[in-house]
């Protein structure tokens, strides 16, 4: 019998594909999509069940339709995958700048400004309408539909370093080596004041702010998710303001912005979070001149995505990726060391 890697002609399609393979004698009894999916790891388990619904998994002519019935060894299977569908977003031919990019995945430096997935507020312009574009044909289809894999996220105003998959493998394998902690990640980030001491380790839970639903914040034990974010500081501008370095040891919603201002020294420019318990920062005032009002208006959170490293999923090959500063953070600096 084909192994679960063979392609067999389909009626459903040229661009269709079906995947014959034999049940384990090791998977007696466990669930079939668990079954499955050990054989077919480029697919999620979620996939499959998706598949057996839809009544795209059979045995013999009978359909399989129930991924929680048990796997018999020996049973022969047959897995057909329709041709991707086209992603909803509309594809739009948006500059990108491209560090690599492979059959696999792409690693883009992302603009501050850009928004990373299409939402209510923002659904064009994005970086997956831009990738629908770039990538095209080259994009396998991630759940059944030709998209890229968002694997993680960069807030609209940071920029930086940001990979996504062009395999249901390849997302399957890079969302794994995050969520395992696998993946190197460093961000650069000025802030307000100078931390002391001037390196450590944040620790506390995020989860939606009790005072503000729109905002993220520190939140006592038992609620949100553990967050960890450790941080050196790299330069200091007197005592008003420091460059520091951050890297995560894990992946929340705005964690390296609410760490920060939970810690006592908001990002410079932070919208949201550039106060903490109605106080607000240590700011150059105007009356410093033109470095102190340039400081001001800065416009966005001064955060920066400068390092990415992570073992190729395919090859496994190390691949490790640094960004410059942009100029709007350097122009910044240039006005902090003036003051």
């Amino acid at each position: 019998m084909p192994g679960p890697t063979d392609a067999v002609p389909s009626e459903a399609g040229p661009a269709a594909r079906r995947i014959a393979i034999t049940i384990a004698a090791s998977d007696a009894g466990v669930r079939l999509d668990r079954a499955l999916q050990r054989q077919l790891p480029e697919l999620s388990r979620s996939r499959l069940k998706q598949l057996m619904l839809a009544g795209r998994v059979t045995s013999a002519e009978r359909t399989l339709r129930d991924p929680a019935q048990h796997a018999i060894p020996g049973l022969a299977v047959v897995v057909e995958l329709p041709p991707p569908e086209e992603a909803q977003p509309a594809a739009q031919p948006i500059p990108l700048d491209i560090r690599f990019e492979d059959a696999h995945l792409i690693v883009i430096d992302k603009p501050a400004g850009m928004v990373v997935h299409p939402a209510p507020g923002n659904p064009a312009g994005t970086l997956v309408n831009a990738l629908l574009a770039h990538c095209g044909a080259s994009l396998a289809g991630i759940g059944g539909v030709r998209r890229p894999g968002i694997v993680h996220r960069l807030d609209k105003d940071t920029s930086g370093l940001l990979v996504a998959a062009k395999t249901e493998a390849a997302h399957a394998a890079l969302s794994r080596d995050f969520a395992a902690r696998r993946i190197e990640r460093a961000y650069s980030a000025l802030v307000w004041g100078v931390p002391s001491p001037p390196a450590g380790e944040i620790a506390g839970n995020i989860g939606r702010s009790p005072s503000n639903r729109k905002k993220m914040a520190v939140v006592s034990d038992g609620r949100g998710k553990p967050a960890v974010t450790r941080y050196r500081v790299e330069r200091r501008f007197v005592d008003h303001a420091s460059l520091i370095e951050c890297r995560l040891l894990t992946g929340r919603t705005h964690q390296i912005r609410v760490h920060l201002a939970h810690l006592g020294h908001p990002l410079i420019g932070d919208p949201a979070y550039g106060t903490r318990a109605g106080r607000l920062p240590v700011q150059p005032a105007t009356s410093r001149g033109p470095a102190g009002a340039a400081i001001g208006r800065f416009a966005r959170q001064a955060l920066h995505a400068r390092l990415l490293g992570f073992n190729h999923p395919e090859t496994g090959q190390l691949l490790r990726f640094e960004s410059t500063l942009p100029p709007d953070m350097v122009g910044l600096i240039t006005n902090l060391e003036l003051l």
